[in-house]
């Protein structure tokens, strides 16, 4: 997917909120309630239509406001029977900035949720931002970009179509035919679709693509408005992991760091009965037990797969722990982080201006304004990313395990993975099954390949990376905030804010088996702190230090989603990731080398959509980049232009 710089909108606050780019209104006169109840809920029946359901899945093509995702949120909550997990997923391609948003709402008919929706609101740059509501139970999945950009690129069927941009003949790239034959792609059965709109382009697009097309009466002086009904001749086979499925009941997550805690977390979220099975006693003891792990975005040249990706997950990870770190629920803050920067400030503001980028998500800074915000004298200029940070993954992983429906199994270690339709069970090293589950996740870095090749295939070039940090727990001086670039440092505080330490690393050593702390890293990390920040700590301190391993890919991306059938390579098509057969029930999340505090929460945010049979809060191109399936689909494409040539 291409990206472009997302402008927000420019909005003439009169009478009626107005877009002067569009020359049309943000609602009626009658109001944004009135319409958004009318014309939307009313045009697809609900709340009637989730009654009951485990989920139901509504796509808008227009957020505006975000008005009508609050009325339907304000009645999925005032809804006894309302279905278990609401997905919506609204495009747009000019939202609003912030204040305009807490304009909008002010005083307005939804003041807790409008609030809610406010303090997740994401800058705005290219992705598919999800952001919770209701304790996960509510999911808006806003998409920034153009219409005809970002329906592509979404995954999952949808129940429900709300067609909103401004009207077709002050927008009409909104209303093209192609859009709408994008969305009956995304259609499940029986899906309805509601508009305020009734021109009779869009009555005919409608009707050629397999839905049945009524008028209903108006409200607010319109005569009549639309809501039509999907029933197609013939309705197209979806692939295997992107079909709407009831949730599994029981889920097993084998590995508890990071990988497995936030899979975990998410699928518990979604209804899902968890087991967390692992071969130490307790959870986060291999790598994600370290002190602190950052987490922040990256600008690259030409905003493609790593930079979004790595920035999808900064945005999310933010999103989520900061009203843990607000509560003191786990260590760390999402307050900023600066990135030093060899390219130079010229450089650096260039790319700015090239992507666009809001200074809410990123900003170039001098050695001198990074220096004041930093607390220490830094040489080279910085990333500033304002909603960066660190955390204690060892509290994190406790705090992602302590979510209703998850269970830890700790002290048994998984050897092999047991077929038992329509499930699995994990054996460990004395032959019995301490979990057992409809779909087991592998998150249990290197071993995830060994257990995943007995069932299908696991042709992942991965390698271990050693790493050793080193900290000096009573050395309470240093940076303000985290500081990174060659190497970094973190400033510790436990989660009620005391002061803990100055850590810094990491040493990185390929195929080094050794698990010893050694003298010769300390002083490596050392140097690289000083060359850093400036700092210079004595000698005469006393420093700690971990050893972990960092798994890592050829490609630097790690590997999430379905496991590939190991006939997948015999004789099938399997020149694209969608057309690669699966191992029913069988998942993996891993390699997130050392990005692994945010990769990993995108990842279980993923895995559970794909579980679930929601859509999906990824574009299916970066999905498609970290699936365990790529080196599959690569080689298929090398063999097919081989044989091409020859």
């Amino acid at each position: 997917m291409k990206t472009s710089p997302i402008r927000p909108a420019q909005i003439d606050f009169g009478t009626l909120p107005r877009a002067p780019q569009f020359g049309d209104v943000y609602h009626p006169r009658i109001g944004a309630r009135a319409q958004a109840e009318h014309v939307f809920l009313g045009g697809s029946r609900l709340p009637q239509r989730w009654a009951g359901q485990a989920r139901f899945a509504i796509l808008e093509t227009g957020f505006g406001l975000g008005n009508n995702f609050l009325a339907t949120c304000a009645a999925w909550c005032a809804d006894p029977d309302r279905c278990r997990q609401l997905v919506f997923v609204s495009i747009e391609a000019h939202p609003p900035s912030l204040d305009d948003l807490r304009r909008a709402h002010a005083g307005g008919p939804w003041p807790d949720l409008a609030q809610a929706l406010i303090d997740q609101w994401p800058p705005a740059v290219p992705n598919l931002h999800s952001l919770s509501f209701e304790k996960g139970r509510v999911q808006l999945v806003l998409a920034l970009g153009e219409v005809r950009t970002v329906l592509p690129v979404l995954r999952g069927e949808f129940d429900a179509f709300f067609l909103d941009g401004f009207s077709p003949s002050c927008n009409p790239a909104m209303w093209d035919v192609r859009v709408i034959k994008a969305l009956a792609r995304r259609a499940a059965p029986g899906a309805t679709a509601a508009t305020w709109s009734v021109a009779r382009s869009l009555r005919d697009d409608l009707g050629s693509v397999g839905f049945e097309v009524r008028r209903q009466p108006g409200i607010g002086g319109k005569r009549s408005v639309l809501s039509a009904s999907f029933a197609p001749r013939f309705v197209p086979k979806r692939a295997l992991r992107e079909e709407a499925r009831p949730p599994p009941a029981t889920a097993v997550v084998i590995g508890a760091g990071l990988a497995g805690a936030w899979v975990a977390w998410s699928l518990a979220r979604r209804g899902v009965a968890v087991t967390v099975i692992d071969r130490h006693a307790e959870p986060a003891q291999e790598t994600s037990g370290n002190a602190a792990g950052l987490f922040h975005g990256t600008l690259h040249a030409d905003d493609g797969v790593h930079a979004r990706l790595h920035r999808a997950a900064a945005l999310l990870v933010q999103r989520v722990l900061r009203p843990w770190f607000a509560a003191g629920e786990v260590a760390g803050a999402a307050d900023g982080l600066l990135r030093v920067e060899v390219a130079g400030l010229a450089a650096m503001q260039a790319l700015i201006e090239r992507h666009g980028v809001p200074p809410d998500y990123a900003q170039a800074l001098s050695p001198e304004a990074a220096s004041q915000r930093a607390g220490v004298r830094l040489t080279l200029p910085a990333w500033w990313f304002g909603g960066g940070g660190w955390v204690d993954p060892r509290g994190l992983v406790r705090r992602l395990l302590n979510e209703a429906g998850v269970r830890f199994v700790g002290a048994r270690a998984v050897t092999r993975l047991l077929r038992q339709p329509p499930g699995w069970g994990a054996v460990d090293e004395r032959g019995g099954v301490p979990a057992s589950g409809e779909v087991v996740v592998l998150a249990c870095a290197a071993s995830s390949d060994t257990l995943a090749d007995a069932h299908g295939l696991a042709d992942w070039p991965i390698d271990n990376m050693r790493g050793q940090v080193s900290w000096w727990p009573t050395w309470h001086s240093g940076p303000a905030l985290p500081i990174a670039g060659d190497g970094y440092a973190i400033r510790l505080r436990t989660a009620d804010g005391s002061p803990a330490g100055l850590m810094c690393g990491a040493s990185a050593q390929p195929g080094d088996p050794g698990g010893e702390v050694r003298e010769a890293d300390h002083t490596f990390n050392r140097q690289r702190l000083t060359r850093l920040t400036g700092l210079r700590p004595a000698t005469s301190l006393r420093w700690q230090g971990r050893v972990g391993w960092r798994l890592q890919t050829a490609d630097r991306l790690p590997i999430v989603g379905a496991a590939a059938a190991r006939d997948a390579a015999e004789g099938r098509r399997s020149d694209q990731v969608r057309f690669v057969t699966r191992v029913p029930g069988l998942f993996v999340s891993t390699a997130f080398g050392g990005r692994g505090i945010a990769l990993a929460a995108l990842a279980g945010e993923l895995l559970a959509a794909q579980i679930c049979g929601t859509p999906w809060p990824l574009e299916a191109d970066l999905a498609d980049a970290i699936d365990p399936a790529r080196w599959l689909v690569r080689s298929a494409r090398r063999t097919a232009e081989a044989a091409r040539k020859a």
